[in-house]
């Protein structure tokens, strides 16, 4: 966009306009501290809150726009190509500082309008201007606003645009040394805390999702298939919560770091409960930023614990024997064989662990056994007693029930991971 409007040009003109514009010409800094001074009277603190520096900016801003303007409509300076770049110089500036567009646009108004009160005060008392004449001197200003703020907005959303790309790269790129294990760095960690907003004494947790349907991603089950959204509403929920997040991807799980006023783990699952779509888990961080790659490795564990056809949220530390166990692949195998014995090798296997898990949630009772069943107390007594046969435990003895029960929740984990993946 290299010209200005028809009603620009006509205002550019030798005419009695232009001799206006020319009398003012000399008053340019005093127009542009006076729209500056009305900027800054109207939203100082807006400005200072983005940057202790930019009060100064904006004053510098406008005494070079103004006086760029004056060039142009003054006949002066004709070519309107440098205004154009300033104006895009400015859209791309303000874009990387942070300024809402809706200030800048205020700026751009409140200058045309200060401008034009000068210019009628100038034809008024210094030399008489037709109406007709200050008619098509407003129509210019105003179609020039036009001009410009199409400019600025193009060029102010491509910048924020880039900015955005480049601020989310680099989180992205904390993020995965974090998981690495590089928050023990002191400088990665500082690092890390500045491109994440995190404060060096907010707590921090890490939040994974995995897909609820069976083959991971992609599936078509309904929960938490192709295409469903895991994260959002998950972000969503912790944002109402004013609970920053941050969200990547690792090895297809979803992983989130969250820091701020957290609430205990407990309260976390249940404020992610409701808008759970996919298997969720949360482990706090011990160390804060230096400790998000164990939260990370407790979380992804602890969500694997639940079935692939789940959704639910759960906590590291309400599965803590099951991410135990999970964490080391050769415990897993034999702690099964050394619990069960031949059990596994019963045809009634599957029948048997279900009976023995009963048994021990209700503390080796038959008859609460049973009614979680559904079956006759005296069934649950035989396979009690086949079970203590085939295993070689007693399940009265407080160390064989441990194992026992350690051996089944190792087993229901390990399944859960194989059908995971």
């Amino acid at each position: 966009m290299t010209r200005v409007d028809d009603g620009v040009r006509s205002a550019v003109d030798p005419d009695p306009v232009a001799r206006a514009w020319r009398l003012v010409l000399h008053r340019s800094d005093e127009i542009a501290d006076v729209i500056s001074s009305r900027l800054l009277a109207k939203d100082l603190d807006a400005y200072r809150t983005i940057s202790p520096h930019l009060p100064e900016d904006v004053r510098h801003s406008c005494r070079e726009h103004i006086r760029r303007g004056l060039l142009t409509l003054s006949g002066v300076g004709s070519d309107t190509a440098p205004a154009v770049e300033l104006w895009r110089e400015t859209g791309r500036r303000r874009a990387r500082q942070g300024v809402p567009l809706e200030l800048v646009l205020n700026a751009y108004t409140m200058g045309a309008r200060v401008l034009w009160e000068a210019l009628t005060e100038t034809a008024t008392t210094h030399e008489h201007v037709p109406d007709a004449d200050l008619l098509g001197a407003a129509r210019g200003v105003w179609a020039n606003l036009d001009v410009q703020n199409a400019v600025l907005i193009e060029a102010y959303h491509r910048e924020r645009d880039r900015v955005q790309r480049r601020d989310q790269q680099r989180q992205q790129t904390v993020l995965d040394g974090l998981v690495d294990g590089r928050g023990g760095d002191p400088t990665f960690a500082a690092n890390a805390r500045t491109a994440l907003g995190v404060a060096a004494g907010d707590a921090v947790a890490c939040v994974v999702v995995l897909p609820g349907g069976p083959g991971g991603p992609g599936g078509s089950d309904g929960s938490g298939g192709e295409g469903a959204d895991l994260v959002g509403p998950v972000e969503d929920r912790l944002d109402r919560r004013a609970l920053v997040s941050h969200w990547h991807v690792r090895s297809g799980a979803a992983y989130g770091l969250v820091s701020g006023a957290l609430p205990d783990e407990a309260l976390l699952v249940e404020l992610l409960a409701p808008v759970a779509a996919g298997r969720v888990a949360v482990a706090g961080s011990a160390g804060g930023i230096a400790g998000f790659g164990t939260a990370f490795q407790l979380a992804l564990r602890a969500a694997e614990t639940l079935s692939p056809g789940e959704r639910g949220v759960v906590g590291v530390t309400d599965r803590l024997p099951e991410v135990l166990l999970a964490g080391d692949s050769h415990v897993t195998p034999l702690l099964v064989a050394e619990a069960f014995g031949e059990l596994l090798e019963h045809p009634q296997a599957e029948t048997l662990v279900t009976t023995l898990r009963a048994l021990l949630a209700h503390d080796g009772s038959p008859t609460h056994a049973a009614a979680e069943l559904y079956c006759h107390r005296n069934t649950v007594i035989y396979r009690m007693k086949q079970i203590e046969r085939l295993t070689g435990r007693n399940l009265t003895d407080p160390r064989d029930k441990m194992l026992l029960w350690l051996a089944v929740t190792a087993r229901a984990a390990a399944g859960a991971v194989r059908r995971t993946r």
